[in-house]
């Protein structure tokens, strides 16, 4: 009787970049509220699912674009991979963080960090701004999550190459940075997963990745710390969408509605460390940690339209021209 059941549900695919504690924390409560949808979600990089939704365009399996920086959603917006849609909790989000034509809209806002081992490393030694995390005592000891895969990596490569061509008008200093962080980097892991586990086991001692997951593995205890970095942070606009050509709209319209209302807003601050994107949520309900968060980060300037149009460009060359090439300097010196 309850397989009869699951198979007269409603299937929702969920493509996301949130990983399986939120997914699963979501999907329980999401489905308490619709008991005749079946929550159904595929986690991946959100250049992974940029390039999932290309290649299915023709014949859409997803229903609901769940996660990333809304520079990959502006690449959609570019394919037409998504649908208009107005949630009924739009009026309480930044407009700056909404999509042309109402194709996506933000839900977190996610800060990136400077996280260490604090087992191996005191918080009085641990890395303060971006450029301490080229001094010799990092040399080897540095990872970070592949750049092509995370549009987390990705913003923060673009802050330092947009501060290039602010000082210089050039990308030139940039890639020199990144080629230098290069020299320093043990290994650039396929996923989160697989950082984090190598943080932890000090296979390198130093990365940059995003405070949400930080948080969810300290939570675990794991022996993680972190700074913001002291010249400021990207803070990226973390966005929701629907599917162009979903098979299922109505529930994928309802899951939006329900990712960015204020249980969910408040239930994912507490339990899994996602800074909320509305505005309005009561102050006595969101938890300490997001008044902290706000009171410690530097929110570094950034021109997210130049990097919507022009971070493919720059990672391509990185790609093929940075990658590597720290380190093999480095070996042959």
């Amino acid at each position: 009787m309850a397989a009869c059941h699951a198979d007269r549900r409603i299937p929702l695919t969920v493509y996301s970049t949130h990983g399986r504690d939120q997914l699963s924390l979501l999907e329980t409560a999401f489905e308490r509220e619709h008991p005749d949808i079946d929550l159904r979600w595929l986690d991946m990089g959100s250049q992974e699912v940029l390039d999932r939704l290309r290649f299915e365009r023709v014949n859409p399996q997803a229903d609901v674009w769940f996660g990333g920086p809304t520079t990959i959603f502006d690449r959609g917006v570019h394919d037409s991979l998504l649908a208009p849609y107005r949630p009924r909790w739009a009026g309480a989000v930044d407009p700056h963080g909404v999509g042309p034509d109402d194709l996506y809209w933000p839900v977190y806002r996610t800060p990136a960090v400077i996280a260490y081992n604090s087992r191996a490393v005191p918080e009085n030694l641990a890395p303060r701004d971006w450029d301490d995390v080229l001094a010799p005592e990092w040399h080897d000891r540095v990872l970070i999550r592949d750049p092509m895969a995370s549009g987390t990596m990705r913003a923060i490569w673009g802050l330092i190459i947009e501060r290039s061509l602010a000082r210089t008008g050039d990308t030139t200093a940039a890639m020199a940075w990144l080629r230098k962080l290069d020299a320093q980097t043990r290994t650039y892991t396929l996923n989160p997963a697989i950082l984090s586990q190598k943080l932890a086991r000090e296979e390198g001692l130093v990365t940059l990745w995003d405070l949400p997951d930080i948080l969810i593995d300290r939570g675990k205890g794991l022996p993680f710390g972190y700074t913001f970095p002291q010249s400021g942070t990207v803070v990226i606009d973390d966005a929701i969408g629907l599917v162009r050509g979903a098979r299922h709209p109505d529930a994928a319209r309802a899951f939006i509605d329900f990712v960015g209302g204020t249980e969910a807003q408040i239930l994912t601050a507490r339990r899994v460390f996602r800074l909320p994107a509305r505005t309005d949520l009561p102050a006595d309900s969101v938890p300490a940690w997001v008044a902290d968060v706000e009171r410690r980060m530097v929110i570094a300037d950034m021109n997210w339209p130049l990097l919507a149009r022009e971070g493919s460009r720059w990672m391509a060359y990185w790609d093929q021209h940075v990658r590597g090439t720290g380190r093999a300097s480095r070996n042959r010196r």
